[in-house]
């Protein structure tokens, strides 16, 4: 582990070897100084327990498992058809939230209760992987998801269920903010990767309307636990404030904008961000804080704004400290018995701390898209991503050992395709064989009901955003070092040239191979140099020690201007905003 030294020493450093590896004499412009999230700091460069699964084969197979009709396993098929035609005249389909849920399955409940927040992640991570979920196996998924819209109860927005009726069995619906908010980010996000679907531009309008008015509704004050989209009025319950649902509106609103050009969905959403920054503190679960922070970061580069990105940034992984709000939720830190969890999402305090993976995987769409807008985080978002990535395989059964699961016994039962819900530092259902054992792959499955089965721990839910992972996540030949895709998840946004991100973890310069399809010029916009120029097929380009690199790839030739703090290519497109 490398000596702590003076953070102003260890940049300065960094930009001369940041300098020291490049290829062209003549910058663009200045180097991009790091700016670091200080509990990122507290992490591994890279973990000593690192190993990084083929994040694109695991969504890919988790599609084939999942939306398999006959499907052979000792689990059964996973997926039904849904005749109750709610919100609109067709026919729908229901994933099971977690393995063997009693609640669930097409004879059960009427076969509706089903939840938006698992199939839209479902069809949203394998658009992202490149499956083509408008027409498989004669169905057109995308389409058959606008049941969650819901009309019947005049909410007009995508919800967690298809109606009042069974949604009481399960969580969220019209009591709980964040559920009610973030299907309408996944519906956009769905959209944007299969755009063109029959009714669905009406649909992300009204969304759009809705949550315009319920911005202008609220005026700054989001101090309730939900908000009642038919009566636009705020609610409380027993369910802590959740004033983060601004960070929601904002992006919601932004993606709004960018589809379909309306100035008052763009005025809205820096409403809705100015007040999550006018908070006075963290109130982070889950995702919608991120997705305001990414909102923030977009504004200031394109729109000349002058948001508190770090704040934003520093509220998420330092999690929620209220005893008023999630408290205790945030990004950990640390290693649990012999593996390191740094990275992962969810409790810090729960009896030591408890993970999961969907909020784990999740972080990853608004943040590394993030950095191209701010690339002074792209050490640290490179940083933790490596940590990330690598801890978020210890939630399957097949990369985690016997002893720190919980049901060693059924490991095989989804052939590794449905992971654990959770990772625990400790086990809390009190077994008697994980006394003392730490981690521990677990799961809530066997509380939400009487007679869930322990095979409940094994969560489709939480595995449902893999193509996340998977788009963006791409090992090089030098272990340790990724190649994340920057344009995978930045929704709605001009994307003309690839962009990947490079943390070396290392205390020396390495060297990785680039593959190019297309003869190119490859320019880092951190170092604002050029790497490689003329490149046709392999090359290798130079990552500095303990350094990031933002590289966009350029088609061979491409003209490139530094105007106002800018570089802009081809006279057209800005590829570097600071």
């Amino acid at each position: 582990m490398r000596k702590k030294m003076n953070r102003h020493v260890w940049w300065s450093l960094s930009l001369l070897v940041l300098s020291s590896c490049t290829t062209s004499k003549e910058p663009l412009g200045d180097i991009v100084t790091q700016q670091a999230i200080p509990r990122v700091e507290l992490m591994p460069n890279l973990p000593e327990s690192y190993k990084m699964p083929d994040w694109k084969k695991k969504a890919k197979d988790f599609d084939h498992f999942v939306f398999d009709w006959n499907n052979k396993s000792k689990v059964g098929p996973l997926i039904w058809l849904d005749n109750s035609r709610r919100n609109i005249d067709q026919e729908t389909f229901g994933l099971y939230t977690a393995i063997k849920d009693i609640r669930q399955g097409k004879n059960v409940n009427n076969g509706e209760f089903h939840e938006s927040l698992n199939s839209f992640a479902a069809i949203l991570g394998a658009g992202l992987v490149g499956i083509d979920k408008t027409n498989q196996d004669g169905y057109n998924y995308v389409k058959m998801l606008q049941n969650y819209f819901n009309t019947e109860n005049n909410w007009n927005i995508m919800l967690n269920n298809t109606s009042p009726k069974y949604a009481h069995l399960g969580g969220g619906y019209q009591r709980d903010w964040w559920y009610d908010v973030f299907p309408n980010a996944l519906y956009y996000a769905i959209c944007d990767v299969f755009p063109g679907v029959e009714g669905a531009d009406q649909i992300q309008r009204t969304i759009a309307e809705q949550f315009l008015k319920a911005d202008s509704t609220l005026n700054g004050n989001y101090d309730y636990s939900w908000f009642d989209y038919s009566k636009m009025e705020g609610k409380i319950n027993h369910i802590p404030f959740q004033q983060d649902a601004a960070g929601g509106h904002a992006y919601v609103l932004l993606s709004a904008y960018l589809k379909f050009g309306d100035t008052r969905y763009l005025q809205q959403s820096k409403h809705a961000l100015e007040t999550l920054l006018n908070q006075s503190e963290s109130r982070f679960y889950e995702i919608l804080l991120p997705l305001g922070a990414y909102t923030a970061a977009y504004l200031n580069a394109t729109a000349g704004t002058n948001y508190d990105v770090q704040k934003l940034l520093d509220w998420t992984f330092n999690g929620c400290k209220s005893p008023t709000g999630r408290n205790g939720w945030g990004v950990i830190v640390g290693k649990w018995g012999d593996y390191d969890v740094n990275g992962l999402q969810g409790s810090i305090t729960d009896h030591g701390g408890y993970a999961f993976l969907m909020n784990s995987i999740k972080l990853a769409w608004p943040f590394v898209p993030l950095v191209k807008y701010q690339p002074q985080y792209a050490h640290a978002i490179g940083k933790w991503m490596l940590n990330n990535a690598s801890s978020c395989r210890l939630f399957f059964p097949q990369e985690i050992d016997d002893v720190h699961q919980w049901a060693p016994e059924l490991k095989d039962i989804t052939n590794d395709n449905v992971s654990y819900e959770g990772l625990r530092k400790e086990d809390d259902y009190g077994k008697e064989s994980l006394k003392g054992i730490s981690p521990v792959a677990i799961g809530d499955g066997p509380k939400w009901i009487n007679g869930n089965p322990t095979e409940s721990m094994f969560s489709v839910y939480s595995s449902s955003p893999l193509g996340i992972l998977g788009a963006i996540v791409e090992p090089t030949d030098v272990e340790g070092i990724l190649q994340l895709d920057c344009n995978a998840t930045d929704f709605y946004t001009e994307k003309p040239y690839p962009v990947y991100l490079y943390y070396n973890p290392y205390d020396t310069d390495k060297a990785v191979t680039f593959n190019s399809v297309i003869s190119c010029d490859l320019f880092d916009i951190i170092s604002k140099e050029y790497v490689s120029r003329n490149v046709n097929g392999k090359t290798q380009i130079c990552i500095p020690a303990d350094a990031a690199r933002i590289i966009v790839e350029l088609p061979a030739g491409t003209s490139l201007k530094p105007l106002n703090n800018q570089i802009i290519a081809d006279n057209k497109y800005v590829i570097s905003y600071k």
